[in-house]
């Protein structure tokens, strides 16, 4: 076999394990939308929410219309952020759109019970997009257009995103009324912040600055039981003009209690700060065993 017909395998071998999660995602969400929100006239936010309404309102097949409806989107997704994203994109809206014809019929697997339906539907849906999007693809074309937006206008893409899918809760409370609306919008929330939870994982990082008096020492026992280097910076205090040792370090999620009970060990009374990093690269921050 030679290295051109290798790497083609290879190459071939990438694009499944990635294609593969995002069309399980979709199928995922189509569940959601088909078994639990839908039947109880709870829609979803975005285009797919759209598209229900348009099902709903015209008698036209939802597969379809989340296909058709989602080509724009596509195609800004595709100048704005990438092909590669356009074409996984392209596989998990196409696997979404056949799934829920699929599951049409599919019994509803809760009935009546309002609240438990907008948590369990938001929580299927939530981790269907979110298994996609952690794959580099998405189910829904709407945020696409809140990023394009938020870069010409003065307001965040989370920011856009909302109310983007205000407008189309406004136009699901017309078929499913207010109370569907407001239903709907619970349900979005809550996969929302699945989504966030799945395209993350325990991967997130967190960034702990500490000042201490006993900042080697502390330093040091990081090191030796996380495996996680240190930074000092030179910081003075506004009203005593003492100068402290400001300690920084990057740790992931799963090291963050262990981290807490370094620091309470040696010094109980440091000051901490703890921010959420969005992202970490280079250097050699990876995961470590915890001792």
């Amino acid at each position: 076999m030679s290295a051109t017909d290798t790497n083609r395998k290879l190459n071939k071998t990438k694009i499944l394990k990635r294609a593969l999660p995002i069309i399980i995602g979709a199928f995922i969400t189509a569940y959601g939308l088909e078994a639990v929100l839908i039947p109880n006239n709870v829609s979803d936010g975005g285009v797919t929410g759209l598209s229900i309404v348009g099902s709903q309102l015209f008698g036209l097949p939802l597969g379809l219309l989340i296909a058709v409806l989602n080509i724009p989107f596509v195609y800004l997704g595709y100048k704005q952020i990438g092909r590669s994203f356009a074409i996984y994109s392209i596989i998990g809206i196409a696997s979404l759109a056949y799934a829920t014809t699929l599951m049409h019929h599919v019994p509803a697997i809760i009935e009546g019970d309002t609240l438990l339906v907008t948590v369990i539907g938001g929580i299927i849906i939530g981790f269907g997009m979110g298994l996609a999007l952690r794959n580099g693809g998405a189910l829904d074309g709407i945020d696409m257009l809140a990023v394009l937006l938020s870069r010409k206008m003065p307001f965040g893409t989370s920011d856009m995103i909302l109310f983007l899918n205000v407008f189309v809760f406004i136009i699901v409370s017309f078929v499913f009324g207010l109370q569907g609306a407001f239903l709907s919008g619970i349900a979005y929330f809550i996969a929302s912040k699945v989504i966030h939870l799945v395209e993350e994982g325990f991967s997130g990082s967190k960034t702990y600055k500490i000042i201490s008096k006993e900042p080697e020492l502390l330093v040091q026992t990081i090191y030796d039981r996380l495996g996680r280097n240190a930074t000092y910076n030179v910081v003075k205090g506004a009203y005593t003009n003492e100068e402290y040792k400001e300690i920084t370090c990057i740790i992931n999620r799963l090291e963050d209690s262990k981290m807490k009970e370094i620091i309470y060990e040696i010094d109980s009374n440091a000051f901490i700060a703890v921010y959420d990093v969005a992202e970490v690269r280079g250097g050699n921050f990876k995961k470590r065993d915890i001792h």
